[in-house]
């Protein structure tokens, strides 16, 4: 390594910024998020510094000099001058200190690393200057990783350390502390039950530090298809999983992004084969929980929408497990990216209806005049294979042939396809385009829309 990462004790100290523009202000804003106090050197600052000293959040000073340095935690130079820079960077080394020179790799003795910041958990990435960009993607995908209120949960933590260290025995505190962050708290915790997490731990401090192993069940969208439109609380419980339970529709590049040693259930039915019955998943799905272990109860779209939910969630709630549902985008949103239109549009369509047309055995049938009226968008799910039914049933109903279908199957992946006709030729345009499931049927009744019989196929 050139350069040896390590962190600055700040509180009580002061940081100076030479510079009085958006360069200078980039720097203050990531001083202000520690204890240090705050000193601007420049005759002029930016509406947002002079705000900033406004507030008493720093303090200005006109000119430059060795005094106003000596002592400083940091030195930010930042004029975007190369004479001014240069001579503030002759000051700041006479005075001692660490100096940043921005943009000017060679005048720098220490740079600023990516961060993510979790206070008082932060992580540093840097690739001595040589990959910003690679440090920013680095960033990000460690963004992806820790929790919102982990720091929160940390601060919680140390809060209670001295506590912990009279309740638990000495032999037993890193199987506590390992609960408290791998456990229910930490769970807890993830899905934003910060107070919950906090009396999990506190319970178990009451009762001598016990901390019995405990497993959870999350009911996680997969979302249509592409990876990349998971939920990151969604691909951190996949990483986090011990066992997943997934659809036929849930896309293998999904599954990639799971823990490598996670087991994988395929509990989906496929046309032709053997099934699982509902039953028989709530019950596997409660067993593993029971075992202690992490569950992934991994669903294609959004859990909520037509996804049997319900059931899934009352076995857990029946055999006292915890349950979280993790939204996931739905196939009538990606379906409309795909088409690149909204599911509504202020003044013509405000009203936005999902149906499904697999009602369960012994149900009447949609009742589409209720459902698809003037300014209505009205997606199907599972309608492909009804589409004969459907339109008959609209038909019946009253409701104008001449109306635009879209069908848009295996939205969101490179197998994505997309037919548009009227409403009248939906089964025909169906046939003659070979759409597959999974797909979406959305129709769209404007507002204003004269509407007339069109015999014409109108398809893409």
């Amino acid at each position: 390594m050139k350069t040896f990462p390590m962190f600055l004790q700040m509180a009580g100290r002061h940081v100076v910024i030479v510079g009085g523009g958006e360069q200078a202000a980039q720097k203050a804003r990531l001083i202000l998020k520690t204890q240090a106090r705050l000193i601007l050197v420049a005759p002029e600052l930016d509406a947002e510094l002079s705000a900033i000293v406004s507030q008493g959040r720093a303090e200005q000073v006109p000119d430059l000099s060795v005094d106003v340095m000596r002592g400083a935690a940091l030195v930010f130079v930042a004029t975007g001058c190369p004479g001014a820079d240069h001579a503030a960077h002759a000051l700041a080394k006479a005075s001692g200190a660490l100096v940043n020179v921005v943009d000017r790799p060679a005048l720098c003795d220490a740079t600023t690393p990516s961060l993510v910041d979790r206070d008082p958990v932060v992580v540093a990435i840097s690739t001595e200057g040589t990959a910003p960009v690679l440090a920013r993607q680095i960033k990000s995908r460690i963004e992806t990783l820790l929790e919102p209120d982990l720091g929160e949960f940390a601060a919680l933590a140390g809060r209670l350390r001295a506590q912990v260290s009279r309740h638990v025995p000495q032999h037993a505190r890193r199987f506590f502390w390992d609960w408290v962050f791998s456990g229910p708290p930490r769970r807890a915790m993830a899905r934003g039950a910060l107070r919950d997490a906090a009396k999990l731990v506190k319970d178990s401090l009451a009762s001598g530090g016990a901390a019995p192993v405990q497993g959870a069940i999350a009911l996680v969208g997969a979302g249509p298809g592409a990876a990349d439109l998971l939920t990151l609380r969604a691909l951190r419980l996949l990483q986090e999983a011990d066992v997943i339970y997934y659809d036929r529709l849930v896309d293998p590049a999904v599954l990639e992004l799971a823990r490598r040693d996670a087991e994988r259930v395929f509990v989906g039915k496929t046309p032709g084969a053997s099934s699982w019955p509902q039953d028989r998943i709530n019950a596997v799905i409660v067993a593993a929980a029971k075992q202690g272990k992490k569950v992934v109860r991994l669903k294609s779209g959004d859990p909520g929408i037509f996804g049997r939910v319900t059931e899934e969630l009352d076995s857990a709630r029946a055999a006292d497990i915890p349950v979280e549902i993790v939204p996931g985008v739905t196939a009538a949103s990606a379906a409309m990216a795909a088409l690149c239109r909204g599911l509504t549009e202020r003044g013509v369509t405000d009203r936005l209806m999902l149906a499904t047309a697999a009602c369960k055995p012994g149900d009447p049938p949609p009742d589409w005049a209720a459902m698809l009226q003037p300014g209505t968008s009205l997606a199907i799910y599972m309608g492909v294979a009804r589409a004969e039914s459907i339109l008959r049933g609209m038909q019946r109903a009253g409701i104008p042939l001449s109306l635009d279908a879209d069908v848009v199957s295996h939205a969101s992946t490179p197998r994505e396809r997309r037919t548009r006709c009227i409403l009248r030729d939906l089964p025909r345009a169906i046939a003659e385009n070979a759409v597959e499931n999974p797909a979406m049927i959305l129709v769209s009744w404007p507002k204003s829309a004269i509407v007339e019989d069109q015999p014409m196929l109108q398809c893409l």
